[in-house]
């Protein structure tokens, strides 16, 4: 058994293609709209910038009759559009996670929320266990007898896959790919749920909203209130115009504006 305890990373955001932009813009006349702009470390807000004002032609004054002034400063455009619950423009904004050490018992409760997201998880059918990575929260360390039975039943476990690696004969020489899969697929049925595992996790900006208030909830589970915190820390520095109505109460994020 090995402690580990859950990490998250960012591996992919957006960026914006600002000469595609500008080509778009003078087709209608509003490219002046790119000087304002801060280039590169704020493309996700950007972006929920260009969307929202694409769809009232607002970059400048003027070009759509109807709009005869506009919000200049981005963070006031964009408390804007979370305050009016103009939501689908972040929808265009995704962020990739990759989860690392985070249980299955977190991966049941993550895939319940689907709309905007996608997933992809290391599959125990394929990837063999020689050891059980396994997080425990810190009320669980500082009880000596809880973490001395628990050792122990994740300690019989692990030995039981290795066992069962050698009854198979998985290392043995010419051991085809498929057979190795198919008795892989057995083993992984005495793993425990709590077993650390890893997935890659995309969501866009308006699911990343609600999951961040749901999933750091009082009464969340633990291990995943733990981790949507982190995210919930790391939006706030990515896109500080999009998640910087967040107000964190005993590590509750609740959120200015709900249902964007």
């Amino acid at each position: 058994m090995r402690s580990v305890e859950p990490e998250v990373f960012i591996v992919a955001r957006p960026e914006l293609d600002y000469d595609e932009l500008a080509r778009y813009l003078r087709e209608i006349g509003g490219e002046s709209w790119l000087d304002r702009l801060e280039r590169g470390e704020f493309d996700a807000q950007n972006l929920a910038e260009f969307a929202g004002r694409l769809c009232y032609r607002s970059f400048e004054p003027g070009l759509n009759p109807n709009v005869t002034r506009i919000r200049t400063d981005q963070t006031q455009y964009l408390q804007n559009i979370l305050a009016s619950a103009h939501g689908s423009v972040l929808e265009h904004i995704s962020f990739s996670f990759v989860l690392h050490n985070v249980s299955r018992v977190f991966t049941h409760e993550l895939v319940r929320h689907r709309p905007g997201v996608a997933i992809s998880q290391e599959s125990l059918r394929f990837v063999r266990l020689s050891d059980l990575p396994f997080w425990f929260p810190d009320w669980a360390k500082e009880d000596a007898e809880l973490m001395k039975r628990a050792t122990a039943v994740l300690d019989q476990l692990e030995e039981f896959q290795t066992w069962m690696a050698g009854h198979f004969g998985l290392d043995e020489e010419g051991v085809k790919f498929a057979e190795k899969k198919h008795h892989t697929s057995f083993m992984r049925r005495f793993a425990p749920e709590g077993l650390a595992t890893g997935l890659v996790w995309t969501a866009n900006v308006r699911t990343l909203r609600h999951t961040i208030e749901s999933r750091t909830a009082v009464g969340a589970e633990e291990e995943i209130r733990l981790v949507f915190q982190r995210i919930g820390e790391l939006m706030k520095q990515e896109a500080p115009a999009l998640f910087g109505d967040y107000v964190v109460e005993d590590g509750a994020w609740v959120p200015g504006w709900r249902k964007v």
